[in-house]
């Protein structure tokens, strides 16, 4: 009996167990790949940010592999995106494709284990601009992650600072970029496999499947957006066409320029996640007033206020002050190029009137046809329409399109004809 007894209550046990071990021996473990490509900036930051959020919420989850291939990108959001990847409970893997240059270095170093893919490079991490100051925070950065992660600090720092010298590794005044042979025997990366299921299995992860996130459709378009290449363009497109807009009478080019590149950019920080409705409200605003100001004489408050404003707003949608500054210095600089250019040479183009002034000299509208204008040089005339600086004069009961010698000039106010270049005739007003 007590044999039976025995029998039956290991029979029991071994049917109580069995299913846990089946349980366990299914569970599903995922590893997910979190690409980074292209220039590392808020874009790719908030992406990375909400794709780790989301691995994390996976109760099975057991590590993420970053593919990096990259060029480098801002230091502000590469120095996040590291933050990320170090504060992570999970396992993780860089896995350098193709490239790692510049921002991407901090990136790959960041990763519990680094792999490369056969004929990969890795390093030149100097700054943009490389000053002494930028050069030494940026390089404290690099060592102390890399000391956090085990890696050799002085190779990191090699990376970044031309001064290091390695004795058989880096000459002085010449930036480190190792291959993937290179980084292999000087002990740099971990491995060198082709693809995720090598890397896996040579880290020896126990994985059931692999998820591969996709980079969105809008996550690329705020990158190109927020470039630090593309983002001082598209600020310089709409300040040169809200001046000529301002300038000018009408709606025309300026305007439609204006709006799309101003859209485009803050479109751009809307899709990073660093815009929200205050931004655009506060560039609104300045819109507004800078309109105000077109319909009013002179140059006064509501101009000053709109100028602020728009200002305020781009750098609401930077990623950092540091950025904005940079972003609309640039802007600032090629604005005054590109207007200066456009009021020495566009005058002197046929399109010239049909484009800013949107008029016709028609002779029963009292136009001249003449295109004699030397023989107004010295005579005075009225203004007939403000001029910002272009717009028209009465010479003896004759209209004539202008342009102000780059000051405001109301209507009503009694000008002379200084010189003509051209096509061009410029006025001065008189007392």
């Amino acid at each position: 009996m007590k044999r039976k007894w025995l029998y039956m209550i290991t029979i029991v046990l071994l049917f109580s167990i069995l299913p846990f071990q089946a349980f366990s021996t299914n569970e599903t473990k995922n590893v997910y790949v979190i690409p980074i490509e292209g220039e590392i900036g808020p874009a790719v930051y908030e992406y990375v940010k909400g794709s780790i959020a989301t691995v994390e919420k996976d109760p099975n989850a057991v590590a993420i592999i970053f593919k990096i291939d990259t060029y480098g990108g801002r230091v502000d959001s590469a120095a996040k995106i590291s933050r990320l990847m170090l504060d992570t409970q999970l396992e993780t893997i860089a896995f350098v494709n193709t490239k790692a240059v510049s921002a991407g270095v901090l990136l790959t170093i960041s990763a519990d284990t680094i792999v490369m893919a056969p004929s990969s490079t890795i390093g030149s991490a100097e700054t943009i601009p490389n000053t002494e100051k930028i050069l030494s925070e940026w390089t404290s950065s690099l060592r102390s992650v890399a000391q956090e992660q085990g890696r050799d600090p002085e190779l990191v720092a090699a990376m970044a600072d031309a001064s290091i010298e390695i004795p058989d590794v880096v000459e002085k005044d010449r930036l480190l970029n190792l291959t993937t042979q290179e980084a292999k025997e000087l002990e740099f990366i971990d491995y060198v496999e082709r693809d995720i299921t090598e890397i896996l299995q040579s880290a020896s992860i126990d994985y059931t499947d692999i998820i591969e996130l996709q980079i969105a459709t809008r996550v690329r378009l705020a990158q190109t957006m927020t470039s630090a290449y593309i983002a001082p363009i598209l600020l310089t497109l709409g300040f040169v066409g809200l001046l000529m807009e301002i300038f000018t009478a009408g709606f025309g080019v300026g305007g439609t320029v204006s709006f799309v590149s101003f859209a485009l950019y803050f479109g751009g920080a809307i899709l990073a996640g660093n815009a929200g409705v205050a931004v655009l409200m506060v560039f609104l605003v300045g819109i507004i007033l800078l309109l105000i100001e077109a319909f009013a004489p002179g140059f006064g408050i509501p101009g000053i206020g709109g100028i602020i404003a728009i200002i305020i707003s781009i750098v609401m949608a930077s990623n950092s002050a540091t950025s904005a500054v940079v972003s609309l210095f640039i802007s600032f600089v090629l604005t005054i190029i590109a207007f200066i250019l456009i009021l020495k040479y566009a005058p002197r183009s046929k399109h010239f009137d049909r484009i800013i002034l949107g008029t016709q000299m028609k002779k029963e509208e009292g136009y001249s046809a003449t295109n004699k204008y030397s023989q107004y040089v010295g005579l005075e005339g009225i203004v007939v329409t403000y001029l910002r600086p272009a717009g028209s004069i009465d010479i003896n009961g004759e209209l004539l399109d202008v342009v102000s010698e780059g000051a405001f000039i109301e209507v009503g106010s009694k000008v002379k004809v200084i010189k003509v270049e051209g096509r061009r005739i410029i006025v001065k007003k008189i007392n």
